[in-house]
């Protein structure tokens, strides 16, 4: 929900995320959830979307986050139909300094898709929703994401790590540029053996640098994919795709992006879409507290 904090004098905004307890107990979901603020509250990077505070009262658990007021990524590419490479680029540098940042933290985002990726009102980028974001060392073998985007190795139970990311961030830069993800089946299981045996085919128009850069991180085997070999982060950074990026001024913020959404005050909501959702129901009582004590 957007709110506004109401003792500031300034226009200040929040994105509120509203999380029932009850459904939280029900759905043995209180670790975790408590994982994503804790998370939240200990990551500041430009790139990623800001936890500002959180709170709770007798019925939900609230994350107050910066309001980021463009809208979603997949809002502008449904309506672009798909992104130029030069748009393709600066998205993808930011995404992957965002995700080198985390990586460094020893977390796995493991849910990069359009969806999670807000505009700013200026047109940076802002990784969003870390509801499947994880701390690890090593590996770990939990199934979650978002079917398009899952690598191989999630698929076959395999157990994995940070390399599930890259994967994820050579789809994103597919989907971008083509409009529509690599791998896409009428279902799932069609789907699964499309990503498991690498099976996608580049649309005209990809130039050759974009379509390598792909081809090297879309690798089913994990010990040849960019992102994960003895150079790390470095064999995608450097790569000649992203020849032209000045990743210092892109850091700062100093760069012109190629688009920037229309907003007409802090509070805008008019990049987003509008839902019918139940009310509140603030009244009940969950006695919760020894359950939430560390929120």
């Amino acid at each position: 929900m957007l709110a506004k904090y109401k003792p500031s004098k300034s226009d200040k905004f929040y994105a509120i995320k509203l999380l029932d307890k009850q459904k939280i107990v029900k759905l043995k979901q209180i670790d975790h959830t408590i994982m994503e603020k804790k998370i939240l509250a200990c990551i500041q990077f430009p790139f990623i979307v800001r936890q500002a505070f959180a709170f709770k009262d007798n019925s939900y658990l609230y994350i107050a986050l910066e309001f980021v007021s463009g809208g979603e990524m997949f809002t502008h590419l449904r309506r672009s139909g798909k992104f130029g490479e030069v748009r393709t680029r600066f998205y993808a540098a930011q995404v992957l300094m965002a995700f080198e940042y985390l990586h460094f933290m020893n977390l796995i985002f493991r849910d990069l898709k359009p969806e999670n990726l807000l505009i700013d009102h200026h047109g940076y980028v802002k990784v969003t929703d870390f509801g499947f974001c994880k701390r690890i060392s090593g590996r770990t073998w939990t199934l979650c994401g978002t079917p398009e985007y899952l690598a191989p190795e999630i698929i076959l139970s395999r157990g994995y790590g940070v390399g599930v990311d890259w994967w994820s961030f050579g789809v994103l830069m597919y989907e971008m540029a083509a409009g529509k993800p690599p791998f896409e089946a009428p279902k799932h299981i069609q789907m699964y053996e499309l990503i498991v045996g690498g099976k996608y085919t580049f649309p005209s128009g990809f130039s050759a640098d974009l379509k390598d850069l792909i081809r090297n991180i879309l690798q089913v085997d994990v010990t040849r994919r960019f992102g994960v070999l003895r150079n790390g982060s470095l064999d995608i950074k450097n790569h000649r795709f992203f020849n032209s990026v000045d990743y210092v001024a892109m850091y700062q913020k100093k760069l012109k992006p190629p688009f920037v959404p229309k907003t007409k005050h802090a509070g805008d909501d008019s990049n987003f879409a509008k839902y019918d959702e139940p009310p509140l129901n603030v009244s009940k009582q969950c006695l919760f507290e020894r359950e939430f004590r560390d929120f």
